[in-house]
């Protein structure tokens, strides 16, 4: 099913994101985790795309078992950067074979190796030719992008990343889904600019519970995002406790998404890491929400 079929409507809605094995030897632990996930019967899973493709063989191999053996709707990520345009349009090719009817088309993150090299070779360097690959490969795909409420790291300014961002819908994105964020105000505020710039399209926004202390550095890292004053005292109080932090995470995350349902945001997706439990405990808070 394209998720444009449900973003439009005004149902409320939880879908989970999960990562493919790094190696063979982990493949079946990966497997049972994102099928316990599935079992909680969410909206879709989101499968990502190793970076430079690193783990683009079981990203595939994840999205067609979840989608055949528990009917839940995937979305395969697929990124481009570093990668030829005969892989990319291979990985297309596979992804219609398996009947995949969505896909996120992503830039990706630059393997470490290639930081600093020189990339005018390169066959794709914005995810805005993978969205136009898609389009043009003639497979009939719901795609999806991401956008960057707090403003996309490479970005001179917000104005810059928002007029890129139209462009990539105008090419052919059906719907974006958020980096994550910590603030909800950013995500309205985010919203607000976007829609004065002509981008209509259904936003999800991307919530992820952070349930370890060390998770704080890493997403900082990977984000840049903004810690407010109360997330940060979270932490402190609660970092060195492994139990504690997690219940408080989650809980932290479960009020985020009760706020943005109850401001009108009616999909939300959340970066669950792998982790069932995690997954299951704040699907649990939002039972009665849910309906």
């Amino acid at each position: 099913m394209k998720l444009t079929k449900f973003l439009n409507q005004n149902q409320l809605s939880l879908s989970f994101e999960v990562f493919p094995p790094k190696t063979d030897t982990a493949f079946d632990s990966v497997k049972h985790a994102t099928e316990e996930i599935a079992k909680l019967r969410p909206s879709f899973m989101s499968v990502t795309y190793g970076a430079g493709g690193g783990t683009s063989r079981y990203t595939l191999d994840i999205a067609k078992n979840i989608k055949a053996n528990y009917g839940v709707p995937t979305l395969a990520h697929l990124t481009c950067v570093s990668s030829t345009r005969e892989t990319v349009r291979a990985r297309i090719a596979d992804m219609r074979e398996a009947g995949i009817q969505n896909v996120m088309a992503l830039r990706g993150d630059i393997p470490k190796e290639l930081e600093n090299a020189d990339r005018g070779g390169w066959d794709y360097k914005h995810a805005i030719e993978l969205v136009r690959e898609l389009k043009e490969s003639g497979a009939d795909f719901c795609i999806g992008g991401a956008c960057y409420p707090e403003i996309h790291p490479e970005s001179e300014n917000q104005k810059e990343d928002i007029r890129y961002l139209k462009e990539k819908v105008d090419a052919g994105c059906e719907f974006l889904t958020t980096q994550m964020f910590f603030d909800n105000n950013l995500l309205y505020n985010f919203l607000y600019k976007i829609r004065e710039a002509g981008i209509t399209v259904p936003i999800i926004p991307g919530i992820m519970p952070i349930t370890n202390g060390n998770q704080v550095e890493r997403a900082i890292k990977l984000s840049g995002s903004f810690m407010p004053q109360r997330f940060k005292s979270l932490v402190d109080k609660f970092g060195t406790s492994p139990a504690a932090m997690k219940q408080a995470g989650i809980a932290y995350a479960t009020d985020q998404i009760i706020d943005l349902f109850a401001n009108g945001m009616t999909n939300v997706h959340v970066y669950s890491m792998n982790k069932p439990d995690v997954a299951e405990a704040i699907q649990r808070n939002l039972l009665d929400i849910l309906g």
